[in-house]
């Protein structure tokens, strides 16, 4: 990483500034901006997300937000209404008030004395949800839009649900948000009435658990904030950015495919992470890229940006599994348009006998298989953040629990980059079942890497919106979109197809253990083929990454990080525990110190689905002197047959005062799930 402190530019920074709304209601904006704006106005480039502005996102915000106000730009990082030190009350995601405050942010930017009129927005995550969504409101300021490692589609391809399943990680996200909840907005920043908008929070926040497993279903709750409900309301140039690693990369082809204004996409080997930050690596310099897009949209620059072809992917090598990679081997390819003409989609056809071939006679049958509970312990992350344990391991395992179809060992590679996809020809003896597809990179010593994945709940076959029970016994004929991936199988291994009844804690399990029978004559992968063009080689180099320094900060505690998936030798349960947060830091510039650990647990009991327990504990503290608040925030989720059960646990201090506590004991229907 090239570390910039000599801008085109000397930059200004306002560290506090509040944004009025309309309802009376100020927001907290953290602002850089070249010095002299106020006498020659810039363009304005907006970040709006709840992560607390001047602790929990000032280490990542330092990297970028001077780096762009040092190339002329005035750079706003705004947090939400209830969020860090803004008034107010965050009750969910993406609600009509959080994007009608960011139209009305988005006009008080554009007035400003410092700001030329014209506003871009940038996120990565929240931040690039709510700028799709914004954009599909057409402020009018509103220029263009870089969106990163986020969804047009919420129910779809979002945190909570994939392919009508919910999804383990849905438990994870709803903890960290509940214990970032409690915290308080800064006194230093917001004065003394600091203490009356922390118990507004803490008493009016809410359950979002129970909120989002309510809707297990694509209801209007889903469609609003999907812009794949009308992709025509976003007319502004859009830049869609994600990884391999990450949870949201499929979007990014569907933004090409489906917008009709300009549109860029890269998707790199990067998890949830800036690509200039990117790891596994390579990362790139994207800040520099950020410019030229910006310089093009916002300062009518000619950059050549949009001369450059319409999609960038990053064509990924072989690796041996591993729980994390710091570096992936591969290299840079591009397509004018998505869908692409230089992909040829081939199917590879399923024998009973366990192979799988593009072609040749295959014999016909049925397999049926059970699969162990413990069938995904080796899945990673959905969403990965290039930690310990976010990667898939060694997918024998996983392998042995399921039905495997192998190709010969390859004579010469095999590249694919897109959506391979599943069609099924199957039955089960339960009305409600799932079922798991995974791609393998078969390495000739057995070791196994997955390269995509995907599920689907069999009774969300004909769609998401109005689910219908199986009947035990009937054929189905079904299609399981695996996630997009570019991806290198060389000769001499082998590709697989793995099927599975269950993938916990990925998903998770349906109510009842599930025997599927597969007919594989009606049973096929359907898979991207793609290869080297000649444009590949000529693509312009990204350039090393480069970034704007952070601030010094002391670690006074570090994060233990742990990812281990453990079996139980006497009961057979499974385990997967894991550990998250930043330790304790303490910021010297603000005298500010600041704590976040985290602990996930994700259990099964052998042949028994109803035993799964997915269960999370977060602990904050935020201090300066003798000011000191903490939380301990709990979350549990179980099921029986009919019902998801949610208890939840929430306990915060004042120094050593107890200044809230409560408690949740809440039954959710179960719905096909």
């Amino acid at each position: 990483m090239h570390i910039v402190t000599d801008f085109p530019h000397k930059v200004r920074e306002i560290a506090h500034a509040s944004v009025p709304m309309p309802d009376g209601t100020r927001l907290a904006a953290r602002i850089w901006m070249p010095e002299g704006a106020e006498d020659a106005p810039v363009p304005a480039i907006l970040e709006y997300i709840p992560y607390r502005k001047n602790d929990h996102t000032v280490l990542r915000d330092a990297t970028m937000q001077p780096y762009l106000a040092g190339h002329g730009y005035a750079v706003v990082r705004l947090d939400l209404r209830g969020a860090g030190d803004s008034e107010g009350l965050m009750e969910d995601e993406y609600l009509p008030q959080e994007l009608q405050d960011g139209c009305d942010a988005i006009a008080w930017i554009a007035d400003q004395p410092w700001c030329d009129g014209q506003v871009g927005m940038i996120g990565i995550s929240w931040g690039g949800f709510n700028g799709l969504q914004i954009a599909a409101l057409r402020p009018p300021a509103l220029k263009a839009v870089v969106t990163l490692c986020s969804t047009d589609d919420r129910y779809a391809d979002d945190i909570h649900y994939m392919g009508g399943c919910p999804l383990g990680e849905q438990l994870s996200w709803a903890s960290v948000m509940f214990g970032r909840n409690t915290l308080p907005p800064d006194p230093a920043n917001v004065g003394p009435g600091w203490r009356q908008m922390w118990m507004q929070r803490l008493q009016g926040s809410g359950l979002w658990l129970k909120t989002w497993l309510s809707h297990q279903t694509r209801d209007a709750f889903w469609r609003h904030g999907s812009i794949c409900e009308d992709w025509a309301a976003v007319d502004v140039p859009v830049y869609a950015v994600s990884g391999w690693a990450d949870g949201y990369c499929r979007s990014v082809f569907r933004l090409m495919e489906n917008l009709t204004g300009p549109r860029k996409g890269l998707v790199g080997p990067w998890a949830h992470k800036y690509p200039h930050i990117g790891q596994p690596g390579p990362a790139i310099g994207f800040l520099r890229e950020e410019l030229r897009w910006w310089d093009h949209w916002l300062k009518g620059r000619d950059t050549g940006i949009m001369a450059e072809p319409m999609l960038r992917l990053y064509m990924q090598d072989s690796v041996p599994p591993a729980g994390q990679y710091t570096h992936r081997p591969g290299r840079w390819i591009a397509e004018p348009l998505w869908p692409s003409p230089n992909v040829t989609r081939t199917a590879f056809r399923l024998g009973c006998d366990g192979r799988l071939a593009a072609g040749g006679e295959l014999p016909e049958g049925m397999l049926s298989i059970t699969s162990p509970l413990d069938v995904g312990m080796a899945s990673g992350k959905w969403c990965g953040y290039a930690k310990p344990g976010d990667a898939p391991l060694d997918q024998r395992r996983e392998d042995g629990g399921s039905l495997c179809f192998d190709t010969a060992p390859l004579a010469e590679a095999l590249e694919f980059a897109g959506d391979p996809v599943m069609t099924l020809d199957l039955q089960v003896d339960r009305p409600v079942a799932q079922v798991a597809v995974r791609l393998v990179d078969l390495h000739p010593d057995g070791r196994g890497t997955r390269v995509s994945f995907g599920v689907l709940n069999l009774t969300h076959r004909d769609g998401h919106a109005a689910p219908q029970p199986l009947e035990p016994g009937r054929r189905y004929t079904v299609c399981v979109p695996m996630k997009h991936v570019a991806q290198r199988i060389p000769a001499g291994h082998r590709l697989r197809v793995a099927v599975s009844t269950g993938y916990f804690p990925m998903i998770w399990p349906a109510p009842e253990p599930v025997r599927l029978t597969l007919h594989t004559s009606g049973c096929a992968l359907d898979l991207p083929l793609r290869p080297w063009t000649a444009v590949d080689g000529r693509l312009p180099d990204f350039g090393p990454p480069e970034a704007a320094p952070v601030p010094g900060t002391e670690t006074l505690a570090p994060h233990e990080p742990c990812f281990e998936v453990t079996e139980d030798a006497v009961t057979g349960r499974w385990q997967m525990r894991l550990t998250d947060g930043i330790g304790t830091l303490r910021f010297a510039d603000r005298d500010l110190t600041l704590h976040s650990e985290g602990e996930e647990s994700y259990t099964i009991a052998p042949g028994d689905p109803l035993s799964a327990t997915a269960e999370a504990r977060w602990h904050h503290a935020v201090s300066r002197g003798d000011w000191r608040v903490s939380s301990t925030t709990w979350t549990r989720l179980t099921a029986d047959a009919t019902h998801f059960r949610i208890e939840a646990h929430v306990e915060v201090f004042e120094g050593e005062a107890r200044v809230h506590e409560e408690r949740w004991d809440e039954r959710v229907p179960r719905q096909f799930c």
